[in-house]
Order: structure tokens, then C-alpha cells, then sequence
């Protein structure tokens, strides 16, 4: 029997008293096995009597296609599914990762590079199982432990996101039937749980260590230079007559005025910056959720990116670019010493973005442009600074007087 395998064809088959088999019309050699239980399974046959197995009928017929078509490809290179089949269900957890995944990753996923790193270390309990030996039952006792440890629920589910993600390419690849965490549930946590962002007055504390700090280095600096003069080396670039000694300080006035996250920051290239329009592009190969979004540039950020333009290598393009030309990984140690003497605490670089968005609540902008000028995929995220405008909810409570 012949047909288009689909969700169509499986809902109208009804088992017989022996097993039967329809072969697919659009993927050579993709069969369906019909069980007297009821139980229907695809295969792939790739030789004339010999055969895989490529999974149980829950899973997509175009999915088991795709599966099937890898499989005839490995066949046309000189290679026998069966025996890769074979090799894959002894694969480790870790070793899938670093043969299969990871390079799929660099491909296709912005953020691979940490999400790999996410995956070795905070599942690292898993790193030597086997992938078909990593059960519901396992990982559910697994974050239990985490928990009492004093993991954060949301940290959790997002390792468990990383998780399902790698276990649900083995699945649709062939290296596994099924993702076994396919339905294990997310831990419900607090979606409007409390916001950290800048005090006034943590704010202005801010700012005098981060004009402290530029002070410092262009004393520095000065230092340097008298030293080098008095032995007749030539002088390095002078700090006194620009207007940033380096890279922090209009980093942190983007970040509170634009509300960008640090990966967009570390991006952005003055082709993204219209300074006459006054206006700042955040491309969507560079977002988060990959969607662009126009960001309208106040006057202190724009006078910090006009400023800082005029002192700025621009041969990269890159905005802020490290001392070698390349991307900046983080700030760390630069911003926890700003904090430090700021005497700011439980204050995270991504926290500015809490600000941002909390001040523009707070001084009445309706949610749905805070969610736009945020670039959130979802409307949930931008209801956690709701709390934050109470006046409406004070009107409705106060009709109950009327």
C-alpha cells in the first residue's frame, strides 16, 4: 500500500489481524508499520531488506521525513545507517553535544556560545549518560536537589529549556525515539516578582565614581606621560581634551537611556546610530526575540554618542570595541568596581534595563510603547513594571465609593 504519510492517513488506519506496511509517495523508502495492538511505527528501509527503525508514529510524518532523507544522504556517501544507529544510542549526553549539537548551534543560534557553556556546566550531572538513559524521573530528581541547594526556579526552568532543546534535536536527528523531558512541566514562579532598578539617589552616586574613575584615568594618564617625556619616548594619546577618558561611562548612558541589552550594546555599529534623526537601530540579527526595533535617542544619550563618536576608532565600525578592535565579552570587573564605590548593591549591568523601562512607567508611558521600545516578544514580560503606574488601579478601587 501507497499513500502520503500525514496525521490524516494515521487517524483513518485501523489495525488488522497481521501487521501491514505503507510505503510513503514523497520520501523513497519511508514505510509505516500498522501493529495488530494499534502500534504504528516508521521505518526506512535503505536497502532491498534492510531496514531502520525511525520512530513511533507521534512523531511528525515531516519530521520522520527529514529524518529519513539525512539517513539516505548518509547512505549515498558510503556509510550504513544502521551501524551509525547503533553508534548514536551509546552517545553520551556530552559527547552528542560537542559531535552533533554545538555545531548545529554556531549556526543557528545567536547566543550558542553561551548556551553551549550553560549546558556543559549546569548539566554536567548528565554529561556521561547515555541519551536514551536520561529519564523524566531522573531530571525531576535531579532539580529537586538543585532547589533545596537554593537554585532560583526561573534558573531552573531555563536549564530545563537548554535541556529539551538538545534532547529534542537528538529526537528529531535519531538519536533517540523521543525527548523524554518533552512533557515535564515548568516550575511556576512569580512573573511579576519585584524589579531592581536605580535609585535617584543611586543614580547620582553612580555617576560621581564613574566621573571619579574617568578622573583617575586620566591622571593616570598624565602620570604616563610625564615619565615617558622625561626619557624621550613619545607621548601617548592625551585624556584631558576628549570627552571620555574610555568605553564605560557612555556605555552605562546608552544602557539607562536606551534600555538595550549588554549583547545589543556590544553590537552596535554607528551604521545602527542616526544622530541627525536621533534615533538607534537594534537589528533584529542582533536581538534577542530577532525582530528590529527604533529606539528615539534623548538628549543625554545623544550628546554621550555624538561625543564619544567624535573621539572613537571607527575603522570596525563597532561602537564600542575592545582595545583590540574586536567584541567586548563583558565589563565586569570595571563596573563591580564602579558599584563598589557607589555603594550600590544587588545591582546587575541587565538591572539598567530595569531602570529604564521602570522610569518610563513611572513618568505615565502606557505599557504597550514600553513594550515596543524594550523589544518584548511577549506582553508578560512588560507587565512586570505594571506595579509600578498604580494610578489606575487606585481609580477602580475608588468607584467602589460612587
Amino acid at each position: 500500500m501507497q499513500a502520503l504519510l500525514g496525521k490524516a492517513l494515521l487517524n483513518s488506519l485501523k489495525p488488522r489481524d497481521k501487521p501491514f506496511e505503507v510505503r510513503d509517495t514523497r520520501t523513497t523508502g519511508l514505510i509505516l508499520r500498522v501493529q495488530p495492538s494499534g502500534t504504528m511505527t516508521y521505518y526506512l528501509e535503505f536497502k532491498r531488506g534492510r531496514r531502520i527503525r525511525i520512530g513511533p508514529s507521534s512523531l511528525p510524518a515531516d519530521d520522520a521525513r527529514a529524518i529519513a532523507t539525512d539517513h539516505l544522504s548518509a547512505v549515498y556517501k558510503g556509510k550504513d545507517p544502521a551501524k551509525v544507529q547503533n553508534q548514536a544510542k551509546s552517545l553520551t549526553f556530552l559527547g552528542f553535544i560537542e559531535a552533533e549539537y554545538e555545531p548545529w548551534a554556531r549556526q543557528h543560534l545567536r547566543t550558542h556560545a553561551k548556551t553551549i557553556q550553560r549546558l556543559k556546566s549546569n548539566c554536567s550531572r548528565f554529561s556521561a549518560k547515555a541519551l536514551h538513559e536520561i529519564t523524566p524521573q531522573e531530571y525531576e530528581r535531579w532539580r529537586s536537589k538543585r532547589l533545596a541547594s537554593g537554585r532560583a526556579r526561573s534558573t531552573a526552568n531555563r536549564d530545563l529549556d537548554d535541556l529539551r532543546s538538545v534532547l529534542s534535536k537528538a529526537a528529531q536527528w535519531g538519536f533517540v525515539e523521543v525527548n523524554p523531558l518533552a512533557k515535564v512541566k515548568k516550575l511556576k514562579v512569580d512573573k511579576k516578582g519585584s524589579v531592581r532598578f536605580l535609585s535617584d539617589e543611586e543614580e547620582v552616586r553612580l555617576t560621581k565614581q564613574l566621573d571619579l574613575r574617568e578622573e583617575r584615568i586620566r591622571f593616570k594618564r598624565d602620570r604616563a606621560n610625564e615619565w615617558r617625556k622625561t626619557r624621550g619616548y613619545p607621548c601617548l594619546r592625551l585624556l584631558r581634551n576628549i570627552p571620555f577618558a574610555d568605553h564605560l561611562k557612555p556605555m552605562v548612558i546608552v544602557s539607562l537611556h536606551t534600555g538595550i541589552r549588554q549583547g545589543e550594546l556590544f553590537d552596535l555599529t554607528w551604521d545602527d546610530v542616526d544622530l541627525k534623526r536621533r534615533s538607534l537601530t537594534v537589528r533584529g540579527e542582533k536581538a534577542k526575540n530577532l525582530q528590529t526595533r527604533h529606539i528615539p535617542l534623548n538628549e543625554r544619550v545623544w550628546k554621550a554618542l555624538s561625543d564619544w563618536r567624535s573621539q572613537a576608532d571607527e575603522k570596525n565600525g563597532r561602537i564600542f570595541a575592545g582595545s583590540s578592535g574586536d567584541r567586548f565579552d563583558n565589563v565586569k570587573s570595571a563596573w563591580k568596581a564602579v558599584l563598589a564605590g557607589a555603594e550600590i548593591e544587588k545591582f546587575r549591568w541587565h538591572d539598567m534595563r530595569h531602570t529604564f523601562a521602570s522610569r518610563l512607567v513611572m513618568k505615565g508611558v502606557d505599557l504597550n510603547t514600553v513594550r515596543e521600545l524594550m523589544g518584548h516578544a511577549d506582553y508578560q514580560m512588560t507587565l512586570r513594571y505594571s506595579h509600578l503606574a498604580p494610578e489606575h488601579k487606585i481609580q477602580a478601587v475608588a468607584k467602589l465609593l460612587d
